[in-house]
């Protein structure tokens, strides 16, 4: 009880120094509307997102900073299937409240040019557009897709110490946290697909997952960085100890549901499938650079993953064949204990009459894994402004990835992403775009080319 006392009132001094303390807090923020429609499917809506973004921050005579951003969200849409629904606000009015980053930061921490910052913060590493092979600190935020670098932040102690045009940093992040999945029709597009026997139907799948035991040595990340300026070009080199977000299966299990006979002896057509996830570790080596070369913006990044184990899945499939006379197991190496290289190179320019110019290369998405599952995606974009940047027509965007270069045309995904966007004054921004899909294969976007989307969307900055 004294112990909640005391927290209880270093809270209140903390607080009443934060807000009534000489300096000003600074508030800001905006309020965001999205709407998703598929054309190919009678128009039905595909997303909803009505979302308020309070960011706080407050610095205290030059030596401390406090930042706070909070998400409070109506997100996908009313579920009222029963009569008791009716009576529920959740139900029918379903929101969220998240808060993404809450942080201390101290300036010159015990010496001059120290500075340390604790909290949960959103630690971001790496310099290409949104795709980081580098950024691998804080957990995926999945839950939308197509929002391409987006992080939830982490509970973490991060120092950085500066010497003249070099600082060296160093995170330690005591709790591990995977990535978020993406939701509605979405969920499963990042899953693993598991190979099953010919003829076999899956009724059913479910996941069970590993978490790592909660101590220092399996729930603790850290890693350090080196950043400097050379020659006109930013640079860095980094180091990390973590795991990986999205998991990867361990072990199934295949549960016969229906059969049929064949020469008298039964055989399974559909199975539930048990399956159980676990995280494995990395150490990944990175390095970034940024800078220009005459007109053009130039950038790129790579990171080594080294699994610090192989992983071995196993599948039984032993009620599968009730007749074996020994148990039916199968062992497969699902991720070798082999570095594998994820990397990104970009360009940009901007040209006078308002035309600017984006392409980058990347080698491996956020769920790909080992040297030999590694696609490569050509991303680019093509915008003009109009009227004091009142209109921006991006006729181009989108990309294009290859699973198998020698046979493209059956292993291939497309996207064209075309969007307008109208600006009445500097703080509000209405844009209407069109996601187109098409592909083969097995690449993650192919798999998706039956879900094209007409989008809405309203952004008002305050």
């Amino acid at each position: 009880m004294k112990l909640k006392l005391l927290l209880f009132s270093i809270t209140i001094v903390l607080t009443n120094q934060l807000l009534f303390s000489q300096e000003t807090i600074k508030l800001s923020g905006n309020l965001y509307n999205e709407q998703r429609i598929r054309p190919q499917n009678n128009y039905n809506w595909s997303w909803n997102e009505n979302r308020l973004d309070l960011q706080i921050q407050k610095k205290l005579k030059d030596k401390f900073k406090f930042y706070s951003n909070v998400w409070l969200r109506n997100i996908t849409y009313p579920d009222y299937r029963t009569i008791y629904h009716l009576y529920s606000k959740d139900a029918l009015y379903p929101y969220n409240l998240q808060l993404r980053e809450a942080y201390v930061e101290i300036y010159d921490f015990l010496f001059k040019n120290l500075d340390v910052t604790f909290g949960k913060q959103r630690i971001a590493w790496g310099k290409a557009d949104k795709l980081n092979p580098t950024d691998n600190l804080n957990p995926y935020d999945l839950e939308d897709i197509w929002d391409f670098g987006r992080h939830n932040g982490s509970e973490a102690l991060r120092a950085i110490y500066y010497i003249n045009d070099f600082s060296v940093e160093g995170i330690f992040i005591p709790y591990f946290r995977p990535d978020n999945l993406p939701i509605g029709d979405w969920s499963t597009s990042l899953s693993t697909q598991i190979a099953l026997p010919a003829g076999l139907e899956v009724n059913n799948i479910y996941t069970s997952v590993i978490q790592p035991k909660l101590n220092l040595k399996e729930n603790s990340q850290y890693g350090f960085k080196i950043n400097g300026l050379l020659s006109g070009f930013d640079f860095s080199l980094s180091y990390l100890y973590g795991r990986d977000g999205l998991g990867l299966p361990a072990s199934t299990s295949l549960i016969p549901v229906d059969t049929q006979f064949v020469n008298f002896i039964p055989v399974a057509i559909n199975t539930d499938i048990y399956a159980s996830l676990f995280f494995p570790r990395y150490h990944i080596i990175g390095a970034d650079f940024a800078g220009s070369v005459g007109p053009f913006g130039v950038w790129g990044e790579a990171a080594v993953f080294q699994p610090t184990e192989k992983s071995i899945l196993t599948t039984d499939l032993s009620l599968l064949y009730p007749f074996s006379p020994v148990p039916v197991i199968q062992d497969s190496v699902i991720l070798d204990k082999k570095p594998f290289i994820k990397f990104v190179l970009g360009s940009d320019i901007q040209f006078g009459n308002g035309f600017y110019f984006n392409l980058q290369y990347l080698h491996g998405f956020i769920n790909e894994r080992g040297k030999d599952a590694l696609n490569d995606y050509f991303m680019g974009q093509l915008e003009k402004s109009f009227y004091n940047d009142k209109l921006k027509i991006v006729p181009v965007s989108g990309g294009l990835i290859i699973s198998d270069w020698k046979n493209v045309k059956n292993n291939y995904a497309l996207i064209y992403a075309p969007e307008i966007t109208y600006k009445p004054n500097d703080d509000i921004a209405l844009t209407v775009s069109y996601r187109l899909l098409n592909g083969k294969g097995n690449n993650l976007f192919a798999l998706l080319k039956d879900k094209d989307e007409l989008i809405f969307k309203v952004l008002f900055n305050f």
